[in-house]
Formats: C-alpha cells, structure tokens, sequence
C-alpha cells in the first residue's frame, strides 16, 4: 500500500509554515530565544544568569558569555548523575556520546524530550517534507526506510536513562508509525559490533521493498557494498528497484557521489542532504539543484555565529542571524532546549543567501590547517580534491591532511594520506590537480605556495585498503557517527595512521 498520498497534505501544510522563513527569520528566531529563556529561568543556570529578567536578546548576550563542553562539563555531569533543573527544566535521561572529531575524550551531550521532538524529529519530519514538495511523483510510502544507526547503553544503571550514538536514541524513542516504516528492527538496529550489525542488516533487509536510505555516506556505503558482495548483485536497484533517495547528513557527500552512481546505477535516484548533529538539527536541502542547505530556524534552536577571522581573539564578536554575511566564514553557536547555551558546536558555515538563510558547512573550527598562514578549511579540500577526481578519474574514499612543519631539507608542506575507491594512473597529477585547485579556491593557501617560497607542493601518501577503518576500529569507533577528521594542523591523526599503513 501507498501511504504517500494521505501524507502529502500534512507536509504541505509544514511546507507553507517554513516559507515564512524567507521574509520573518528575525522575529522567529527572537522568539526561539525567548521561549527558550522564559522556559529555563527557573533551571540553576537561568537563576545564575538571571533568566527571569532577560526580555530581548541583547540582555542574553549580556548575561551569558560564549560556552564550550568543557565549561558544561560539570553541569552536565551532575544531569548524567540524575540532577533535575540544571541546564534545563525537569531530569535529563538521554545522553549522545559524540568525540566530535576522533580524540580519545568523549563528550555527552544531553538529549532532552523538548529537543528530542523539537528539534530532531521535527527535523527528520521535515527532511521528508521537503523531499514530497519537491518530487510530485515519490511514492516514498509505498515501502520502508533503511535507517542506520548506532547503539547505545545504561546510563550511571540509571533506570530508564541511556547514553549512546544519537542515532541509537533516535530509533529507540520513535513513533509507532516511524517503526512501522523502517528497517531493520530495532535488535538489529542497536547492535554494538558494527561488522555484526553490517552483516545482519544485509541478510534482513535484501528481500524487503526499500525506498528511501538515511545514515552517514561512509558507513550506509559499507553496508550497501556488503550487501552486494553477499547477494552477488552488480548494483543496489537490483535489490531494491523502487528505491528513491537517499537521506544523508553527518560527513560531506563530495567524496562519496561517484562511488554512490558506481553502486546505485539509477538515473532517477535523488540524494539529499542533511544537517544534523548530537547538540540538534539544523539544515535541509530543500532545492535539489542548490547544494546549500536552508537554516531551519524555528525549532528549539538559536543561533549565533562569530566570523572566522577572528575565532582565536580574545574578545571577538558574536553575531545574531540577521547580522551575518553572505560568503564569509563564521563559527556557529547554539542556544537549545537540550541546556546548549551560547554552545560553541565545532562547525564551520558560509552563508550563500539571507532570503531564506541558507548555508554550506565549511569545516570544523579544530579541522583546518593554518600552519602558515594558509587557512585552508574542508569546504576547499572537498572542493579541490573533487576537481582532481574529474580530470583523473579518480575516487577518494577517506582521506586526512596536516603540515609537515620542516622537512630535512627545511621545506614545509602539507602532507595528505588519501585511501583511494579508484586510484589515479598518475598520483603525481593528482597532486599537482589537487595543489593548484587549492590555490585558486583558497588566495591565503595561494600567497603561501608563491614561488615555493613558504610552502613546497602538498604531498600524496597512498593508503592501503581499509586503514581508515582499522584506525577507528582500534579506537573503538567503528561504525555509528564516528569521523575521520579531515585536516589538522596536528600531525598526531596521520602519524598514528601512517604508522598503521607499513
């Protein structure tokens, strides 16, 4: 049966309320702010920061300064132990344990039942919405979702509360009705042992009517290969004819499309991005033929940003939406209903309109390298490296990137450890493609690379098949929303990786 067109009139309806985005984001997002605030006053936070007299956003950028995890460390440390009205009215049991990049420290961020369906079902609902708006014909409904998440596990023995993959609390407290449409079940779902959960999920969902996929591009491709490999079907639409799109969000998609086309040999399979994280949802691809994102702003969530160039200064700026620019850089923070307050969230965003706002995420604020000076931001490696694949051929699929400092003959360069889908015939054009795309995408990366006079030509270091993996499965990170991180200006990632590449 095809639920698809009783459906379309309730997302019609949600389509026509987030028009209003273009022409009333100001006053939406002062109203996000208040409603937050007015919620939290009697929380310890909002009395420590006077939440009962803040009435306009310029007395909250007064009263609370610019937070990171680690000054909530301790607030939500005593919410993981049980505490109520802390950062947020009412006891917190949910809990999404995210590195944020792949450092040994966890971080917990909590996952309150206001967030939870204000912000990250909201989220998916709208994804969905936005998918029917733009594809008449989509018959979505008429088969299930394969979803791919985490798992998680007791939090403190806590009754009822539970720490995990965000993706893992997200399957765990869905609808009836969201059940009903997904695949696998939640045994499967939940499994810890990502190689287990792969193989599971293949065999139980082959012979299933599967029309939409949601997860992360590097391991959702894992399963898809598998899948094959156990089946032995040249592509995906021999599995699945009536598959459609393919919901993605967590890492950039640049350096997966091609291998997506290679094993999903549909001319008509749409794929649509998605912003989402542990701390909330964020962003939806709305128009198919826009790779921005737009900033879905009447959740419980306010945004606030600070411009890149002045990230590391004492006392930058911090700016409310309807004071960014389009086309320049800035460090996002957010105000949730989750306890995130003034939360400095580790991404990177460009603005490419204000009417609506929509943005590109451009890097982490700890993922760029800026060892001399360069400011090179992962927006410009994806773009850089996606040119080298169109005139090579070639197909990337991991990759991480750092400064050598200081070479024996006293040259600095950046060194970039590439596991390749497909391999170029020559590394040393893809190199030089690669180096003078990042030269004129990037004119900081350019100035330095003027005449060698700084920075020597990047360096292309082969890995070996399935290093990235086996680096995240040695540090128990395999599967879920684990990342490689892209650049550092550290080289502890690829030194660690390539000494696991001999």
């Amino acid at each position: 049966m095809n639920l698809t067109p009783f459906m379309k009139p309730v997302f019609n309806h949600r389509v026509k309320k987030i028009a209003r985005y273009a022409t009333d984001a100001e006053n939406i997002q002062r109203s996000v702010l208040q409603r937050l605030v007015n919620s939290a006053a009697g929380t310890e936070w909002g009395i420590r920061h006077g939440y009962a007299g803040i009435k306009n956003y310029e007395a909250f950028a007064k009263s609370v300064g610019v937070q990171d995890y680690e000054t909530l460390k301790g607030y939500i440390d005593r919410m993981r132990q049980g505490e109520k009205d802390v950062l947020w009215k009412g006891r917190c049991q949910w809990f999404a344990k995210s590195s944020g990049t792949t450092n040994d420290k966890s971080k917990f961020i909590p996952v309150t039942p206001q967030g939870l369906q204000n912000a990250h079902y909201k989220g998916g609902f709208d994804v969905v919405a936005q998918y029917v708006a733009n594809n008449s014909a989509s018959r979505i409904f008429s088969g299930k979702g394969l979803i791919l998440g985490g798992s998680h596990a007791p939090n403190y023995n806590l009754p009822g509360s539970l720490v995990g993959d965000l993706s893992a609390i997200l399957i765990e407290n869905c609808s009836p009705f969201v059940n009903m449409m997904r695949v696998p079940g939640k045994e499967i779902a939940l499994l810890s042992d990502f190689e287990e959960k792969m193989d599971r999920i293949a065999r139980a969902t082959s012979n299933v009517n599967v029309t939409n996929l949601s997860g992360v591009p590097s391991w959702m491709m894992a399963v898809l290969k598998h899948m094959l490999d156990i089946t032995g079907k040249k592509g995906v639409e021999e599995l699945w004819p009536n598959l459609e799109v393919f919901f993605h969000g967590g890492v950039a998609f640049t350096p997966y499309r091609e291998q997506y086309k290679q094993i999903i040999r549909k001319d008509d399979m749409k794929y649509m991005e998605t912003y989402n994280a542990s701390e909330g949802f964020f962003g939806i691809q709305n128009d198919p033929t826009d790779p921005a994102m737009l900033l879905m702003i009447d959740y419980d969530i306010f945004y606030e940003f600070i411009p890149f160039d002045e990230f590391d200064s004492p006392n930058p700026r911090v700016l409310p939406l309807w004071e960014v620019e389009v086309g320049k850089n800035y460090a996002m923070l957010i105000s949730t209903s989750c306890g995130l307050w003034r939360y400095m969230i580790g991404d990177t965003v460009r603005f490419t309109s204000k009417d609506p706002y929509k943005i590109v995420i451009s890097g982490r604020t700890k993922h760029f390298i800026n060892a001399f000076g360069e400011e090179l931001v992962v927006d410009n490696a994806e773009k850089g490296l996606q040119k080298a694949c169109e005139e090579t051929g070639a197909m990337v699929l991991e990759y991480t990137a750092a400064p050598v400092f200081m070479d024996s003959n006293a040259h600095c360069r950046h060194q970039w450890l590439i596991e390749f889908a497909k391999e170029p015939s020559s590394i040393g054009q893809f190199a030089e493609i690669l180096d003078l795309s990042l030269q004129q995408i990037n004119s900081d990366y350019e100035a330095k690379r003027y005449k060698n006079k700084t920075m020597q030509q990047l360096e292309i270091v082969v890995a070996r098949k399935g290093l990235f993996s086996d680096w995240l499965k040695s540090k128990g990170k395999l599967g879920g929303q684990h990342k490689v991180p892209r650049l550092s200006n550290s080289r502890q990632y690829i030194e660690e990786l390539m000494n696991m590449n001999r």
